[in-house]
């Protein structure tokens, strides 16, 4: 019983080798669209990857930095004249940082019981605060309802009171919108080695203190006026002082580092980071404690271990805590609205290097197919039967009275050494396209494109040279040279 035949099929075909075949097609359309192909492919290679992407260049996209800020202003708020002490918190002057512009007090907070200020708690009856959450935003209810005025009764809770009131009206800070904010940055790129700060250089010291930042006039000041981080933002600043708010200030270091190092110069942007009204919870605000009320404060006065009941930490929830004359703890909480201030540092470095530039070159003259050619050479010119090979893939039957390869007209055949062989870029796949589905001759050139030579086709070299083994694909290979160094026309 004869072995299936199916593995030696899957066999030879894993051991098949193909080789390109060169068809010249004399054809206006086909040809115009080939050079279009490769000019657009040129160009793109030219001005996008070299020009605007620099792909010639190594790039460092990691950058280390450091941002110290500085805020300046005096502004008056509640009867009281503030410095950068009272408003800007925290106040060691990092990347991100808080304007205070609105600030709504609840002063001597005591722990104990009282009525709860949120409307959602009313009551008529102790029923009606039992049952509920046991918590609230402001203490723990006892399930008593007790009288909050005259007119309203509300659930009692434990905790600091009186609750906090948030709902009152009070005044924005509108000098904020003149303050000034210096901003220091230093960069280094560490696989280059390079360094630098958006300050300008020694000895400018003066101009320093005077410049403001204009995106036109003086877009490389590093002092920067509130409202017109905020203007440039897109934002309203009364109306973002009054809610609060995030605000993004985005300093971005792209250097080519092929140019001199002045020319490596900082550029700023700002936008908006929270969600706008009207999304849910718009705004910026927190709780804290700037001021301090007569007595004694709390964090001094105390003399046992911080672990001690009688000593809570300092602070709490942000608030001040204090040890009054007649022995009770209080504080006073703050509940602030302001401008949040983040200092984003982004950017990445580039410089020539030899690695990308061959990688890019290659790639940008492959996609042309100005390296097409010579890829069968090795099978052509060094196996035993080369010749036959090169008689399938170099077709060598000259064109007919229009100038291409006819269907049943051979080819003069020429004696002597074989031609040096030309290069021809290779066709692309648009083309091939065009040329087997919309032309007038797709199936000369189907013929001609396509070609499978089966092993068992080729025979053994003969011993004389002018010997031609009959069923010979293409005729005599021995015999056959032709001076169209292996390609076949076709007039389409």
């Amino acid at each position: 019983m004869p072995p299936p035949r199916c593995p030696r099929r899957w066999l030879a075909a894993f051991f098949s080798y193909e080789t390109p075949k060169s068809v010249v097609v004399k054809s206006w359309v086909v040809g115009a669209v080939n050079r279009g192909v490769q000019l657009l492919i040129l160009a793109y290679f030219i001005g996008w990857v070299f020009l605007h992407e620099k792909a010639y260049q190594v790039r460092d996209s990691v950058i280390e930095s450091s941002v110290v800020t500085k805020v300046k202003g005096i502004g008056r708020y509640g009867g009281r004249v503030l410095d950068t002490a009272d408003y800007v918190t925290p106040p060691q002057g990092t990347s991100v940082f808080v304007v205070v512009t609105k600030q709504i007090l609840t002063e001597n907070q005591a722990q104990g019981v009282c009525p709860e200020s949120d409307t959602q708690f009313r009551c008529a009856a102790d029923g009606d605060c039992r049952g509920r959450t046991p918590t609230t935003g402001s203490g723990v209810l006892t399930g008593r309802c007790v009288p909050f005025n005259r007119t309203l009764r509300t659930c009692e809770i434990r905790g600091w009171c009186p609750p906090e009131v948030d709902t009152v009206d009070v005044p924005v800070m509108l000098e904020a919108e003149n303050f000034t904010l210096l901003i220091k940055n230093s960069i280094r790129f560490p696989l280059f080695g390079f360094e630098k700060a958006n300050l300008p250089p020694p000895g400018s010291g003066g101009a320093l203190g005077r410049c403001r930042f204009h995106p036109q006039r003086q877009p490389l000041c590093p002092i920067l006026r509130l409202g017109d981080v905020a203007r440039l933002a897109g934002q309203d600043f009364p109306a973002l002082a009054a809610t609060g708010g995030v605000l993004g200030i985005k300093i971005g270091w792209v250097c080519d580092l092929d140019r001199s190092w002045e020319r490596c110069l900082p550029r700023y942007s700002f936008t908006r980071l929270d969600a706008r009204p009207p999304a849910p919870a718009p705004g910026y605000n927190f709780r804290w404690g700037p001021r301090r009320r007569s007595g004694t404060r709390l964090a001094h006065a105390c003399a046992r271990p911080r672990t001690a009941p009688a000593c809570p930490l300092s602070p709490r929830r942000h608030a001040r805590y204090y040890r009054w004359h007649d022995g009770t703890e209080r504080r006073t909480l703050t509940k602030a609205f302001g401008i949040r201030f983040d200092i984003l540092v982004y950017g990445n470095a580039g410089k020539f290097g030899i690695v990308p530039t061959l990688i890019n070159t290659v790639a940008a003259f492959t996609s042309i197919g100005v390296v097409s050619c010579g890829r069968s050479q090795p099978l052509c010119g060094s196996t035993s039967r080369g010749d036959l090979w090169r008689g399938h893939s170099e077709d060598p039957r000259q064109p007919s009275s229009v100038g291409g390869c006819g269907v049943s007209g051979g080819c003069p055949v020429v004696r002597g050494p074989p031609p040096p062989q030309r290069c021809h870029p290779q066709g692309t796949v648009l083309c091939d396209i065009i040329l087997l589905n919309f032309l007038t001759g797709a199936e000369h050139y189907k013929a001609r494109k396509f070609e499978e030579v089966p092993e068992a086709s080729m025979p053994a070299p003969s011993a004389s040279p002018t010997a031609c083994p009959p069923g010979a694909l293409g005729g005599c290979g021995r015999d056959k040279q032709s001076t169209d160094s292996g390609t076949c026309s076709l007039g389409l």
